[in-house]
């Protein structure tokens, strides 16, 4: 096995956790190492606001 993989089965996995802080905390609850990132939707999930912001991009 190459030495990444060997690291990342000796480790385990790192979690990036995206928006519902409950699933990180039950990963966390088992052990698992958890990244929470704090996200919400552009626009507050306005799809015609979205729309708009992609233009000006």
């Amino acid at each position: 096995m190459t030495d990444k993989l060997n690291e990342l089965l000796d480790k385990g996995p790192v979690a990036i956790n995206m928006g519902v802080e409950n699933f990180a905390a039950s990963l966390e609850i088992q052990g698992v190492e958890v990244i929470q990132v704090d996200w919400v939707p552009p626009a507050g999930g306005d799809a015609e606001l979205i729309e708009l912001l992609d233009k000006l991009l």
